[in-house]
Order: C-alpha cells, then sequence, then structure tokens
C-alpha cells in the first residue's frame, strides 16, 4: 500500500511540473512580412511579467514628400477643338425601290371572232403577255324553222298580182300573208333546215323576184374564241385583242 502511494504521488507531482514549464515558456517571435515604404509597420512585443499580452504598440512609418510637386493646368477648350478632328456623319443609304410582286396567272376567253384568221391575228396582237393559249370553234346555233318569202305590198291587189307573176314563172305553193306586220307578203314556203330554205330562195332570186330568207327564233353563226393564260389584267388583253366579250376561264381547262 505505501509503494502505490508514493507511485501516485510522484505522478501528480510530474504533471504539476509539466504543467508550470509550458505556462512559463516565452513566446516565439512573429515573421512579418516587409513592410512597402510609406506603409506603417506592426511590431509585436514580448510581453513582460506583470503586463497583459494584448498590450502592441503600432509604429507609423515616415511618409516621404513627392519629388516632383503637382501643377495644375488649365486646358484650353479652343485647342483641343481645334485639334480633334470631326466626326463623320454616315451617308445616307439611298431606299432601293419596291420592286412589286409578278400578279398571279389569270385565264379568260376572249372573243367572238368571225374565223379562225381573226382570232389569230388578235392572238398575235397580244405578243409575249400571253403564257398560254388555245383556239376553239364554237358551232353555231340554228333556228327552229326558215321561211322564204316576198315583202309585203301595199295592198291586196299588189300582193295578187305578184303571186299571179309567180305562178306564170312555174312556182308553186305560195301563199299570201292576210294580217299582221307581214300583211299582203307572199309566202313561198317554209322549211326545217336553212340548206332547203336557201335553194328556194337562189331560184325565185334568179327568176327575177326579191324573195328574202326569214329565220324563225334565234340563230347564232359559228365563232371563234381565243383561252388565254396572262399575269397581263383581263380586261387589258379584251382591249388589245380588240374582242367584243370577255369570260372568265377555269385554268385547269387550259392546257
Amino acid at each position: 500500500m505505501l509503494t502505490r502511494f508514493l507511485i501516485v504521488i510522484l505522478a501528480v507531482l510530474n504533471v504539476g511540473v509539466a504543467l508550470w514549464w509550458m505556462t512559463s515558456r516565452p513566446a516565439e517571435p512573429v515573421a512579418t512580412a516587409s513592410a512597402e515604404p510609406g506603409v506603417a509597420t506592426l511590431e509585436l512585443l514580448q510581453p513582460s511579467p506583470g503586463k497583459p499580452a494584448s498590450a502592441v504598440t503600432a509604429t507609423p512609418a515616415p511618409v516621404e514628400p513627392p519629388a516632383t510637386p503637382l501643377v495644375a493646368v488649365e486646358a484650353n477648350k479652343d485647342a483641343v477643338a481645334a485639334v480633334t478632328p470631326p466626326v463623320a456623319k454616315p451617308e445616307p443609304v439611298p431606299a432601293t425601290a419596291a420592286v412589286p410582286p409578278p400578279l398571279p396567272e389569270q385565264c379568260s376567253s376572249l372573243g367572238p371572232f368571225a374565223d379562225q384568221a381573226a382570232a389569230q391575228t388578235a392572238l398575235a396582237r397580244l405578243g409575249s403577255d400571253v403564257r398560254r393559249q388555245h383556239l376553239r370553234e364554237v358551232p353555231g346555233k340554228a333556228a327552229s324553222s326558215y321561211r322564204v318569202l316576198i315583202p309585203p305590198a301595199a295592198s291586196r291587189e299588189e300582193a295578187q298580182a305578184t303571186a299571179k307573176r309567180i305562178v306564170d314563172a312555174g312556182f308553186s305553193d305560195y301563199f299570201i300573208v292576210p294580217q299582221g306586220e307581214e300583211a299582203h307578203a307572199v309566202a313561198l314556203g317554209q322549211y326545217r333546215n336553212r340548206e332547203g330554205a336557201e335553194r328556194r330562195l337562189s331560184t325565185l332570186v334568179a327568176a327575177g323576184f326579191p324573195a328574202r330568207l326569214v329565220t324563225n327564233g334565234s340563230e347564232t353563226p359559228a365563232s371563234w374564241w381565243l383561252d388565254v393564260a396572262s399575269s397581263v389584267a383581263p380586261a387589258t388583253l379584251k382591249q388589245r385583242a380588240s374582242a367584243a366579250q370577255q369570260q372568265s376561264l377555269n385554268c385547269a381547262r387550259l392546257r
């Protein structure tokens, strides 16, 4: 028991000596960077016994006066303005004329023309403004019937005298119109087609009678039309082609 007590006492003494030695060791000086000229330096002083370690004294570094005194210079505004070159203004860029977009293609029929030669002449007047073209013939429309007659006389007696001369010339099948717009006219036959009526008319005219051909119902002769595709307005094409009519046309029909 005595030996253990002595060992404990010895250990406690060793720890106390170590703590005392550590607390009483002087502080090592701190390396400071080299100070630049004109900048105050800080020096760390060793704490002396009886004074706190936080007391630090700053020693300002002396500031050297400038070697050359500064002189205020007033700039001459006129001289600066004369030396500075004028700023060149950019020249205005002329605006380019807007090019109108081409007109879309339009198709139309121009006519009617009496024959194919007249339609070809109209096509030549249109020139290069026509992109595609087609000449077509429209058949004429026949009348319902045709009549041959001698125009009305001043009176019925005069019409009867004309009818007697017709019979004496070897013609038959006549009729004196009794009333209406054609009163006192001498009718010389009615035909379903134009060819028969024209043969009858030619024989009467050859015999010296003033006969004429009258149609019952509307009749239109054959005509020619010009189908064109162009970017020019259809009204302008109609005027240049000297066409009486202008009709719209589906471009899909013009091949």
